[in-house]
């Protein structure tokens, strides 16, 4: 994507201000993408993308500029406006000649997507439309999207560091409408991984649009949710979310260093129960939010947060890190070469535990099961969130029994994290974009059922 010396020669240009490191960022990315919206194609199309930022290092400040150009000028030109923005006069870092870096962990596509036909991409949207058509006449409306991408980096440090690294992703998404008598309710799911097209075979269509559509019309027999304090058990996956959200932002080290995060100074303290070990793991093979370097060089690597309920960890990109004198855990992400790099999230986890989810069921005598959360608002500042219930269930005599709709739960990270006294094996990953600062990078959240012995609940029923 870049020749070494050409590379070199930039590298050069960015320190000639007196910059203390350097870094080129050079991107390709090719994607398709379609939409098929009450049977009929509203969108099919195909991209390709490539360019290169430049960032310029000194002490906790750098500069920063871009191009969708890489030829010589151009690049020179970026690095020449990365360099501005260091104060002049420093003496330079030395440059160190380039190595090549072999990944850890690799993330191959068995059949690139780019090689499966639009035509049969577009199957797929339909074969998605027919199952959720065909689960209920109460279906009403179908949006079934597909997307896959191939990107390719190449990363380029004053300091040595050459490292180049290829990343398939694929994902399917529907959404469902399902209206009777009045009432209408939606349903969602979106599978996403790091491969390729054999992931349609590992997670069919008509599977997803099933989920989706199933969803949907179980909601239509809801009732108003009830409020005020009670057990909470989340459905797999959905206690995932909420540690990402509620939680995770807050051990993004650009908050912690900004004293804008809860947990500033708490690393070593007791904060979540001692049934909970979370990690922050890029390792996972074939995860959506995986890879096998982070987008400043770093080898993706797995961060333990939480170990039996002390915080162990935080999340670093390099800046960061040097502020903190420690190593990078491999966290410095970019929406793209427009973007320079910040602390993000990868796959963010609560592992399982050692109770089956009927047993952690059973054990409730009344409360609200959570299986799958929707939009909310998290403050990473006292870790206060709000967040919507898009399928509830009442829990009678240890039972599920009645859909709940319109539920939120809203609640504080920690008090959450302490207070669940149930974890089960039944792990389920839940894929996403998460947006921060401008830019949205693909992540996974994952968790097994779990219980929260007490949490509240807003609803508008008895």
């Amino acid at each position: 994507m870049l020749d070494p010396g050409l590379a070199q020669e930039v590298l050069a240009a960015a320190l000639a201000r007196g910059g203390r490191w350097a870094e080129i960022f050079v991107e390709e990315r090719s994607s398709t993408s379609a939409r098929l919206d009450d049977g009929k194609v509203e969108e099919l199309k195909s991209g390709l993308d490539r360019g290169a930022g430049v960032r310029v290092g000194h002490g906790g400040s750098f500069g920063y500029a871009f191009s969708n150009r890489l030829d010589r000028a151009a690049l020179l030109e970026a690095a020449a406006a990365a360099a501005a923005a260091v104060p002049e006069g420093e003496r330079s870092a030395a440059l160190v000649d380039l190595t090549t870096t072999a990944p850890a962990v690799v993330h191959a596509a068995l059949e690139p997507a780019e090689g499966v036909a639009k035509a049969a991409k577009v199957a797929w949207l339909e074969e998605a439309d027919d199952a959720a058509r065909s689960l209920d006449p109460a279906v009403r409306q179908v949006t079934a999207s597909y997307m896959d991408s191939q990107q390719r980096i190449l990363i380029a440090t004053s300091d040595g560091r050459w490292v180049e690294e290829v990343r398939p992703r694929i994902r399917f998404v529907v959404q469902v409408v399902a209206a009777r008598d009045g009432v209408m309710q939606t349903g969602f799911w979106g599978p996403a991984a790091l491969m390729g097209a054999e992931y349609v075979a590992q997670h069919p269509p008509v599977a997803t649009a099933e989920r989706a559509a199933r969803q949907a019309v179980k909601m239509l027999d809801s009732i108003a949710a009830p409020a005020g304090e009670m057990s909470v058990i989340m459905g797999p996956g959905a206690g995932g979310v909420l540690f990402h959200e509620a939680c995770g932002h807050g051990l993004e080290t650009d908050l912690i260093q900004k004293e804008a995060s809860i947990y500033r100074g708490r690393v070593g303290d007791k904060l979540a129960s001692p049934l909970v070990t979370g990690v922050d793991d890029a390792t996972i093979q074939n995860a959506w939010g995986s890879f096998s370097f982070d987008d400043e060089g770093a080898p993706a690597q797995r961060t333990v947060l939480f170990s039996e309920g002390e915080l162990t960890g935080c999340l670093y990109d390099r800046i960061r890190a040097q502020e903190d004198d420690v190593a990078s855990t491999g966290n410095g992400r970019r929406q793209s070469y427009a973007h320079p790099p910040i602390p993000r999230m990868t796959n963010s986890y609560i592992l399982a535990g050692g109770s089956s989810a009927a047993d952690v069921i059973a054990d409730t005598p009344k409360g609200f099961y959570a299986k799958s959360l929707g939009g909310g608002q998290v403050n990473p500042a006292t870790g206060d969130f709000v967040f919507g219930v898009t399928e509830g269930y009442l829990i009678e005599n240890g039972e599920l029994t009645t859909p709940a709709r319109g539920a939120n739960l809203v609640g504080r990270g920690i008090d959450v994290l302490l207070a669940i006294d149930a974890l089960a094996t039944d792990f389920e990953t839940w894929e996403g974009i998460c947006g921060k600062d401008g830019q949205g990078v693909p992540v996974g959240s994952g968790s097994p059922t779990l219980r929260v012995a007490k949490m509240t609940v807003g609803g508008t029923g008895g």
